[in-house]
């Protein structure tokens, strides 16, 4: 099955032009090297071998940051497979998309160096046509994102149709519309993340002043918020419900957890987790009633009417 994804053309997509003039995709993390023959089946692997390499040639930088950096690289390289969709905005609020149609290839003293060939599309669509959920799931400040439970959308976008308002084609959602509620959950989250409880003792993972914790790529799937204590001492995943069944949630976040202990934790840090949902779910509860470290939280949604003037 094809997968879609959001991939940047380089920061703020300023080679979006010559991706589509030149037929390509790429990266650059600055680990420049051919990575054939290199680049294993999974992520793990190929982040036990780069991570200490990016970390050796960038002593200022984190084990996340490194992560961050080997994880784009990969899935840029290895982890989408051709056939799969990308869209790349071009700078003006407009998309192109594209179906991968090559291996890996290094073109080495040039922008974007870690190449996928693309067979990019003739019309481009705009992102005011997306819904809203979608709009927040491109928002994401990383190079790549993961987009296809907003397959049927996109394949409606590229068609040239505007969809429906709600959209949400992965099967363990159980509650479309809650769904759509969690996505502006997290938006909101980000942006008043000062003004939360979280936010008296976390700060959303930032590198060289860019937030980077918001949809943070992991080789189980993007993470809803990684946030790190203001002292340094605890990494904090945070995993919206999102409409999903609750075994479905309770697991992705302890896998989340076990790849931040793994691969992102410094030696000294400790790794903790809150789920955060609409309504009470007693499921959760009785699942974390057996964990010390992950914490459950429901969330409140008011508004107040104002006669206009």
């Amino acid at each position: 099955m094809k997968a879609y994804n959001r991939v940047m053309a380089g920061p703020r997509s300023v080679y979006a032009s010559q991706c589509f003039n030149e037929g390509f995709i790429g990266v650059d993390y600055e680990i420049p090297v051919d990575l054939n023959g290199r680049l294993p089946e999974n992520l793990r692997d190929f982040n036990r071998e780069f991570v200490p390499i990016y970390m050796a040639s960038h002593p200022d930088k984190t084990k996340i940051a490194a992560g961050l950096a080997c994880g784009f690289t990969w899935t840029v390289s290895k982890g989408l497979r051709q056939g799969d969709i990308v869209i790349t905005p071009n700078g003006e609020r407009r998309y192109r998309a594209g179906e991968i149609i090559s291996d890996y290839y290094y073109v080495a003293g040039n922008v974007l160096p870690h190449r996928r060939k693309v067979r990019w599309f003739p019309d481009l669509f705009d992102r005011d046509d997306m819904s809203q959920d979608l709009q927040r799931s491109t928002n994401s400040t990383g190079t790549c994102c993961d987009i296809s439970s907003y397959t049927e959308e996109l394949e409606r976008l590229i068609g040239g149709q505007r969809p429906p308002a709600i959209v949400a084609s992965d099967p363990t959602i159980e509650d479309p519309a809650e769904f759509a509620l969690e996505k502006h959950l997290e938006d909101f989250l980000v942006s008043n993340w000062g003004g939360t409880e979280l936010g008296r003792k976390y700060n959303i993972y930032t590198v060289d002043g860019e937030m980077v914790g918001q949809q943070y790529p992991s080789d189980t799937g993007p993470i809803d918020i990684l946030a790190i204590s203001k002292d340094g001492s605890e990494l904090l995943v945070v995993e919206l419900k999102k409409g999903r069944a609750s075994d479905v949630v309770v697991g992705q976040i302890q896998r989340y957890m076990g790849y931040v202990l793994d691969e992102l934790a410094e030696p000294n840090q400790k790794v903790k987790g809150v789920i955060i949902a609409f309504e009470d779910d007693t499921r959760i509860k009785r699942a974390l009633r057996v964990t010390q470290n992950i914490v459950f939280y429901r969330y409140r949604v008011s508004f107040t009417l104002i006669p206009a003037a």
